[in-house]
């Protein structure tokens, strides 16, 4: 592909390349920069990609783009943002494969994964046709299922996922739209058929700061879809929808001024049951995933299929035969009469969410075991500390993914947030030691919550994943009791 024709869209503010040299990739990887590539420098949280051009342009680099400029002996282009460059030049090199599907973004603190995974099985179910997936428990073509590192890829690797998407007969991709995504471009260049919003509530603060910018840097989806829906019942509905560009529809779980009504709202230790209403609509809607967080789940799966022009009948006929999602309340097989439950709760909203879920189900005691992870946002520690104090019998601290922290430190931060009798709880800094206590202190009615690691079939200590499945640790330590 010619260089000016990767340069599409892109704004450019000086170049001395050659507008007809003959690409062959686009790279942000010098390491995998090879002759005839394209090499985009970004500077990161951890390196300046503009260190690393004269490694690109030893490995066979025609043309650089960057923020700075360079000598007239380097072949570059410079722009304002290079990480909306790589956007635009990587939508132009895979030929803008999103074009010719239906792209469906949603963006929240918790609730994504769900939302997302609950939409693809209506759109098969009521369409029957193919849809692509990607987000935090992998990303999905059809019924292949490819593991992911991030909620939302890096710009290059999303529109490579977009055209295998496109190749494979795809007619829409649901995505995970995280806000560091928007913040860092990544999904810069694609237009979105609906946008969806769930909910905002305290995490990443280490990214953003604020939550006044975590709302704004949420905001830009409104900004880059036809259609969109937002739960009103959110504080921050209004932060999200100023300067959206898109129509909004508004669903709610109890602000009648909302475009849709949950109402004659039924909650069970199974399901959740309620009337979706609106203008010359009332339809009943059954979804076997329990927790009035399930009802504003399903009323942005509701919305999103209107959006794209389904029946409410057939959207109801399809969440009402749904399964739940793995790592979200997700039931683990024991040999007693107790329950244990792993969910992805990592935030105080979610793990909140969750407890009082299972309160609602729970004879016996709510135990809550759970940590936080390491090199993020530390203001939330103590806050869960304080939530599941006030929301379980027991809590079980431990550890998450402590990363580069001391896990010990991480742990006193929880701690702090947890007032009150120290017979109320118990610190096990080895999660694999805390599952197994907790399975062996195991009361009959009791619920146990594994709260923080869901999907995740890892631990990561320092850099390293190490394999934790905490499906895979209960089996085998009642087998080893046995």
């Amino acid at each position: 592909m010619k260089l000016r024709e990767l340069l599409k869209d892109i704004e450019v503010i000086k170049t001395n390349a050659d507008p007809g040299a003959e690409v062959a990739n686009v790279r942000y990887d010098s390491r995998l920069v090879g002759r005839g590539d394209m090499f985009v420098a970004i500077k990161g949280f951890e390196a300046d990609g503009h260190d690393y051009i004269g490694r690109a342009l030893a490995s066979g680099a025609v043309a650089i783009i960057c923020t700075e400029p360079q000598g007239e002996d380097i072949p570059y282009v410079q722009v304002e943002n290079s990480r909306l460059a790589l956007a635009l030049a990587s939508r132009n090199y895979f030929g803008n494969p999103a074009a010719g599907m239906k792209i469906i973004g949603v963006t929240g603190t918790n609730g994504k994964t769900t939302t997302t995974t609950l939409i693809k099985y209506v759109l098969e179910k009521v369409t029957g046709v193919k849809v692509g997936l990607i987000g935090t428990n992998g990303n999905i073509i059809g019924e292949l299922v490819l593991e992911t590192e991030r909620t939302t890829p890096e710009s290059y690797d999303l529109q490579a996922l977009f055209r295998r998407m496109a190749d494979a007969g795809c007619e829409y991709v649901v995505m995970e739209v995280a806000s560091h995504a928007l913040a860092l471009d990544r999904v810069g260049g694609v237009e979105f058929e609906v946008g969806v919003f769930s909910n905002l509530t305290h995490d990443h603060l280490d990214f953003h700061g604020t939550m006044d910018e975590y709302a704004r840097v949420k905001s830009l989806l409104f900004r880059m879809c036809k259609k969109g829906c937002v739960n009103i019942d959110d504080e921050y509905a209004g932060q999200i929808t100023d300067g959206a560009t898109s129509e909004i529809m508004t669903f709610s779980t109890r602000k009648n001024e909302a475009d849709i009504v949950a109402k004659d709202i039924k909650l069970s230790g199974g399901n959740v049951k309620f009337c979706a209403v609106s203008t010359g609509m009332i339809e009943r809607m059954t979804l076997n995933i329990p927790g009035l967080f399930s009802v504003c789940n399903a009323l942005a799966v509701v919305s999103a299929g209107l959006c794209l022009g389904l029946e409410a009948s057939d959207i109801a006929a399809a969440l009402e035969t749904a399964k739940g999602v793995p790592g979200r309340m997700e039931t683990v097989p024991t040999d007693g009469d107790y329950t244990v439950v792993i969910d992805y709760a990592h935030t105080p909203d979610a793990l909140e969410n969750v407890l009082k879920t299972l309160r609602e189900a729970a004879v016996g005691r709510v135990v809550a075991l759970f940590g936080c992870g390491g090199d993020r946002d530390k203001t939330k520690r103590p806050l869960m500390g304080g939530i599941a104090a006030a929301n379980a019998d027991f809590a079980i601290v431990t550890s998450d993914n402590p990363r580069t922290e001391v896990p010990r430190a991480i742990i006193d931060d929880i701690l702090a947030g947890m007032p009150g009798a120290k017979s109320q709880r118990v610190v096990i800094e080895d999660r694999r030691e805390a599952i197994a206590y907790a399975l062996d202190n195991a009361q009959p009615g009791d619920v146990i919550l594994l709260a923080g690691k869901g999907q995740e079939t890892y631990q990561i200590i320092g850099k390293t994943k190490t394999p934790m499945d905490e499906r895979i640790i209960v089996a085998e330590h009642l087998a080893g009791r046995k």
